[in-house]
Protein backbone atom coordinates (compact mmCIF):
# COMPACT_ATOMS: atom_id res chain seq x y z
CA UNK A 1 0.00 0.00 0.00
CA UNK A 2 1.88 2.86 -1.27
CA UNK A 3 1.31 6.28 0.26
CA UNK A 4 2.42 9.67 -0.78
CA UNK A 5 4.30 12.26 1.55
CA UNK A 6 3.38 15.23 0.23
CA UNK A 7 5.79 17.37 2.09
CA UNK A 8 8.76 15.12 2.36
CA UNK A 9 7.81 14.45 -1.91
CA UNK A 10 8.15 10.83 -1.27
CA UNK A 11 6.09 7.30 -2.30
CA UNK A 12 6.08 5.60 1.13
CA UNK A 13 5.09 2.01 1.76
CA UNK A 14 2.49 2.80 4.64
CA UNK A 15 2.23 -0.18 5.93
CA UNK A 16 5.89 0.30 6.81
CA UNK A 17 5.93 3.15 8.03
CA UNK A 18 3.09 1.90 10.86
CA UNK A 19 5.32 -1.11 11.54
CA UNK A 20 7.90 1.12 12.30
CA UNK A 21 5.80 3.47 14.71
CA UNK A 22 4.70 0.23 16.16
CA UNK A 23 8.43 -0.95 16.98
CA UNK A 24 9.27 2.46 18.58
CA UNK A 25 5.88 2.23 20.45
CA UNK A 26 7.16 -1.66 21.75
CA UNK A 27 10.55 0.21 23.08
CA UNK A 28 8.50 2.81 24.79
CA UNK A 29 6.27 0.63 26.41
CA UNK A 30 9.32 -1.96 27.24
CA UNK A 31 11.92 0.70 28.38
CA UNK A 32 9.65 3.30 29.59
CA UNK A 33 11.25 5.79 26.88
CA UNK A 34 9.69 7.84 23.89
CA UNK A 35 10.72 6.75 20.88
CA UNK A 36 11.46 9.25 19.40
CA UNK A 37 15.23 9.43 19.31
CA UNK A 38 14.79 6.05 17.70
CA UNK A 39 12.01 7.12 14.89
CA UNK A 40 13.90 9.87 13.71
CA UNK A 41 16.96 8.19 12.43
CA UNK A 42 14.88 4.90 11.30
CA UNK A 43 13.00 7.45 8.97
CA UNK A 44 16.41 8.62 7.75
CA UNK A 45 17.48 5.01 6.70
CA UNK A 46 14.25 4.44 5.14
CA UNK A 47 14.59 7.62 2.83
CA UNK A 48 12.61 10.18 4.58
CA UNK A 49 14.40 13.71 4.55
CA UNK A 50 16.23 14.38 7.64
CA UNK A 51 14.48 17.48 8.21
CA UNK A 52 11.36 16.38 7.57
CA UNK A 53 11.90 13.39 9.95
CA UNK A 54 12.79 15.33 12.61
CA UNK A 55 9.77 17.81 12.23
CA UNK A 56 7.14 14.73 12.18
CA UNK A 57 8.64 12.70 14.67
CA UNK A 58 8.36 15.51 16.93
CA UNK A 59 4.13 15.65 15.78
CA UNK A 60 4.20 11.95 16.01
CA UNK A 61 5.72 12.52 20.37
CA UNK A 62 3.00 15.06 21.04
CA UNK A 63 0.28 12.39 20.34
CA UNK A 64 1.72 9.55 22.25
CA UNK A 65 2.62 11.42 24.96
CA UNK A 66 -0.95 12.60 25.85
CA UNK A 67 -2.15 9.14 26.85
CA UNK A 68 1.26 8.86 29.55
CA UNK A 69 0.40 11.59 31.26
CA UNK A 70 -2.76 11.25 31.71
CA UNK A 71 -2.52 8.21 32.82
CA UNK A 72 0.45 9.52 35.70
CA UNK A 73 -1.51 12.26 36.37
CA UNK A 74 -4.18 10.12 37.78
CA UNK A 75 -1.21 8.69 40.31
CA UNK A 76 -0.33 11.56 41.44
CA UNK A 77 2.86 11.34 39.86
CA UNK A 78 3.21 14.64 38.07
CA UNK A 79 5.09 17.80 39.61
CA UNK A 80 3.22 20.58 37.60
CA UNK A 81 5.00 23.47 39.45
CA UNK A 82 8.29 21.84 38.48
CA UNK A 83 6.89 21.19 34.71
CA UNK A 84 6.04 24.45 34.05
CA UNK A 85 8.91 25.30 34.88
CA UNK A 86 10.55 23.23 32.70
CA UNK A 87 8.09 23.23 29.95
CA UNK A 88 9.26 27.60 30.00
CA UNK A 89 12.64 26.72 29.51
CA UNK A 90 11.86 24.48 26.46
CA UNK A 91 9.87 27.12 24.36
CA UNK A 92 12.21 29.08 25.01
CA UNK A 93 15.23 26.44 23.73
CA UNK A 94 12.47 25.47 20.91
CA UNK A 95 12.52 29.04 19.62
CA UNK A 96 16.44 28.96 19.53
CA UNK A 97 16.49 25.65 17.97
CA UNK A 98 13.90 26.65 15.13
CA UNK A 99 16.80 29.91 14.54
CA UNK A 100 19.43 27.44 14.37
CA UNK A 101 17.77 25.42 12.12
CA UNK A 102 16.59 27.82 9.45
CA UNK A 103 20.58 28.88 9.46
CA UNK A 104 21.74 25.50 9.15
CA UNK A 105 18.92 24.99 6.71
CA UNK A 106 20.12 28.45 4.72
CA UNK A 107 23.71 27.50 4.63
CA UNK A 108 22.74 23.56 3.42
CA UNK A 109 24.16 21.33 6.89
CA UNK A 110 21.12 20.62 8.38
CA UNK A 111 21.03 17.31 7.40
CA UNK A 112 24.99 16.20 8.28
CA UNK A 113 24.30 18.76 11.78
CA UNK A 114 20.92 16.31 12.87
CA UNK A 115 22.98 13.28 12.18
CA UNK A 116 26.07 13.90 14.45
CA UNK A 117 23.87 15.03 17.18
CA UNK A 118 22.12 11.44 16.51
CA UNK A 119 25.92 9.73 16.51
CA UNK A 120 26.97 12.00 19.62
CA UNK A 121 24.12 11.21 21.97
CA UNK A 122 22.90 8.04 20.99
CA UNK A 123 26.72 6.65 21.68
CA UNK A 124 27.11 8.17 24.68
CA UNK A 125 23.98 7.78 26.42
CA UNK A 126 23.88 3.75 25.10
CA UNK A 127 27.37 3.62 26.45
CA UNK A 128 26.46 4.84 30.04
CA UNK A 129 23.49 2.79 30.10
CA UNK A 130 24.99 -0.90 28.83
CA UNK A 131 27.86 0.08 31.47
CA UNK A 132 25.32 0.56 34.36
CA UNK A 133 23.14 -2.36 33.22
CA UNK A 134 26.07 -4.54 32.99
CA UNK A 135 26.97 -3.77 36.52
CA UNK A 136 23.91 -4.26 38.09
CA UNK A 137 23.77 -8.09 36.72
CA UNK A 138 27.25 -8.54 37.75
CA UNK A 139 25.89 -7.55 41.20
CA UNK A 140 22.79 -9.70 41.55
CA UNK A 141 24.80 -12.70 39.64
CA UNK A 142 27.19 -12.05 42.98
CA UNK A 143 24.09 -12.40 45.25
CA UNK A 144 24.61 -8.51 46.03
CA UNK A 145 21.55 -6.90 45.43
CA UNK A 146 22.12 -3.05 44.19
CA UNK A 147 21.56 -0.48 47.11
CA UNK A 148 19.17 2.26 46.40
CA UNK A 149 20.91 5.35 47.19
CA UNK A 150 19.20 8.24 48.55
CA UNK A 151 19.12 11.32 45.70
CA UNK A 152 20.98 14.25 46.02
CA UNK A 153 20.84 17.37 43.63
CA UNK A 154 24.15 18.03 41.78
CA UNK A 155 26.70 20.69 43.32
CA UNK A 156 26.13 22.96 40.42
CA UNK A 157 22.18 23.05 41.27
CA UNK A 158 23.04 23.89 44.80
CA UNK A 159 24.93 27.04 43.81
CA UNK A 160 22.43 28.50 41.65
CA UNK A 161 20.86 31.65 43.19
CA UNK A 162 16.88 31.93 44.21
CA UNK A 163 15.54 28.56 45.57
CA UNK A 164 12.19 27.37 45.44
CA UNK A 165 10.12 24.88 47.04
CA UNK A 166 8.89 21.70 44.83
CA UNK A 167 6.45 20.16 47.00
CA UNK A 168 5.71 17.19 44.92
CA UNK A 169 9.47 16.46 44.20
CA UNK A 170 10.43 17.27 47.45
CA UNK A 171 13.32 19.45 46.25
CA UNK A 172 14.18 23.26 47.31
CA UNK A 173 16.45 24.43 44.41
CA UNK A 174 16.68 26.97 41.95
CA UNK A 175 13.90 27.25 39.45
CA UNK A 176 16.99 27.88 37.30
CA UNK A 177 18.19 24.24 36.85
CA UNK A 178 15.04 23.05 35.30
CA UNK A 179 14.53 26.34 33.29
CA UNK A 180 17.68 25.72 31.74
CA UNK A 181 17.53 22.08 31.39
CA UNK A 182 14.01 22.54 29.80
CA UNK A 183 15.78 24.60 27.42
CA UNK A 184 18.44 22.50 26.50
CA UNK A 185 15.45 19.62 25.58
CA UNK A 186 13.32 22.26 23.62
CA UNK A 187 16.71 22.66 21.28
CA UNK A 188 17.11 19.33 20.99
CA UNK A 189 13.49 18.51 19.96
CA UNK A 190 13.50 21.56 17.39
CA UNK A 191 16.65 20.30 16.21
CA UNK A 192 16.43 16.30 15.90
CA UNK A 193 12.30 15.88 16.72
CA UNK A 194 13.04 13.67 19.73
CA UNK A 195 10.69 14.03 22.77
CA UNK A 196 13.65 14.32 25.02
CA UNK A 197 12.49 12.22 27.72
CA UNK A 198 15.84 9.93 27.00
CA UNK A 199 17.56 13.06 28.23
CA UNK A 200 15.25 14.63 30.77
CA UNK A 201 14.69 11.64 32.81
CA UNK A 202 18.61 10.52 33.74
CA UNK A 203 18.98 14.52 34.18
CA UNK A 204 16.35 15.04 36.59
CA UNK A 205 16.78 11.96 38.69
CA UNK A 206 21.01 12.71 38.75
CA UNK A 207 21.28 16.27 38.49
CA UNK A 208 18.27 17.87 40.03
CA UNK A 209 17.63 15.07 42.09
CA UNK A 210 14.03 14.28 41.98
CA UNK A 211 11.71 11.14 43.69
CA UNK A 212 11.56 8.31 41.26
CA UNK A 213 7.85 8.04 41.61
CA UNK A 214 7.62 11.69 39.98
CA UNK A 215 10.15 11.58 37.25
CA UNK A 216 8.44 10.01 34.34
CA UNK A 217 4.94 11.74 34.67
CA UNK A 218 6.88 15.24 35.08
CA UNK A 219 9.33 14.41 32.13
CA UNK A 220 6.14 13.10 29.52
CA UNK A 221 4.60 17.15 30.74
CA UNK A 222 7.29 18.13 29.66
CA UNK A 223 7.73 16.54 26.48
CA UNK A 224 3.85 17.16 25.98
CA UNK A 225 4.13 20.89 25.39
CA UNK A 226 7.57 21.49 24.53
CA UNK A 227 7.12 19.16 21.42
CA UNK A 228 3.20 20.78 20.82
CA UNK A 229 5.99 24.07 20.68
CA UNK A 230 8.16 22.40 18.62
CA UNK A 231 5.20 21.68 16.29
CA UNK A 232 4.13 24.84 15.73
CA UNK A 233 7.31 26.58 15.51
CA UNK A 234 8.01 24.04 12.49
CA UNK A 235 4.91 24.41 10.59
CA UNK A 236 5.14 28.20 10.81
CA UNK A 237 9.17 28.43 10.02
CA UNK A 238 10.36 25.53 7.96
CA UNK A 239 7.07 23.88 7.04
CA UNK A 240 8.59 20.48 7.55
CA UNK A 241 5.50 18.77 9.06
CA UNK A 242 4.43 15.90 7.50
CA UNK A 243 1.22 15.17 8.98
CA UNK A 244 0.27 12.30 6.80
CA UNK A 245 3.70 10.62 7.78
CA UNK A 246 3.20 11.52 11.42
CA UNK A 247 -0.64 10.07 11.51
CA UNK A 248 1.20 7.12 10.12
CA UNK A 249 3.53 6.55 12.59
CA UNK A 250 1.23 7.77 15.89
CA UNK A 251 -1.59 4.65 13.95
CA UNK A 252 1.65 2.27 15.23
CA UNK A 253 3.23 3.57 18.12
CA UNK A 254 -0.08 3.83 20.05
CA UNK A 255 -0.80 -0.06 19.31
CA UNK A 256 2.66 -0.82 19.54
CA UNK A 257 3.21 0.97 23.22
CA UNK A 258 -0.03 -1.26 24.47
CA UNK A 259 2.15 -4.56 23.43
CA UNK A 260 5.19 -3.54 25.06
CA UNK A 261 3.80 -2.48 28.24
CA UNK A 262 2.60 -6.18 28.32
CA UNK A 263 6.07 -7.57 27.20
CA UNK A 264 8.04 -5.80 30.07
CA UNK A 265 6.28 -6.84 32.73
CA UNK A 266 7.82 -10.23 31.66
CA UNK A 267 10.90 -9.46 31.55
CA UNK A 268 14.27 -8.60 33.57
CA UNK A 269 14.87 -4.89 34.11
CA UNK A 270 18.14 -5.38 33.88
CA UNK A 271 19.10 -7.19 30.76
CA UNK A 272 16.06 -4.70 29.44
CA UNK A 273 18.16 -2.12 29.86
CA UNK A 274 21.26 -4.06 28.59
CA UNK A 275 19.02 -4.48 25.02
CA UNK A 276 17.90 -1.02 24.95
CA UNK A 277 21.43 0.21 25.06
CA UNK A 278 22.91 -2.37 22.42
CA UNK A 279 19.91 -1.06 20.30
CA UNK A 280 20.65 2.52 20.67
CA UNK A 281 24.48 1.97 19.97
CA UNK A 282 23.51 -0.26 17.04
CA UNK A 283 21.66 2.64 15.49
CA UNK A 284 24.37 5.23 16.30
CA UNK A 285 27.02 3.31 14.70
CA UNK A 286 24.41 3.12 11.97
CA UNK A 287 24.52 6.64 11.57
CA UNK A 288 28.27 6.88 12.23
CA UNK A 289 28.70 4.62 9.15
CA UNK A 290 26.38 7.02 6.95
CA UNK A 291 28.11 10.18 7.40
CA UNK A 292 31.45 8.37 5.68
CA UNK A 293 30.12 6.65 3.35
CA UNK A 294 29.91 8.63 -0.10
CA UNK A 295 26.24 8.70 -0.81
CA UNK A 296 24.32 7.03 -4.35
CA UNK A 297 23.29 10.30 -5.18
CA UNK A 298 25.74 12.85 -4.68
CA UNK A 299 23.21 16.08 -5.76
CA UNK A 300 19.54 16.75 -4.30
CA UNK A 301 17.35 18.61 -6.63
CA UNK A 302 15.19 20.37 -4.89
CA UNK A 303 11.78 21.88 -6.46
CA UNK A 304 11.24 25.59 -6.09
Amino acid sequence: MDVYLPIANLAVNGVVIILLGAATGILSGVFGVGGGFLTTPLLIFYGVPPTVAAASAATQVTGASVSGVLAHSRRQGVDYQLGAVSVAGGVIGAAIGALLFRLLESVGQIDTVISILYVVLLGGIGGLMGREAIQELRQSKGGKRPRAAKRRHHPLVASLPMRWRFYRSGLYISPLAPLLLGAVVGMLTMLMGVGGGFILVPAMLYILGMSANVVVGTSLFNVLFVTMASTMMHSLTTKAVDIVLAGLLLIGSVTGAQIGTRVAQMLNPEKLRLLLAAIVLAVALRMAFGLGVRPDEVYTVVPL
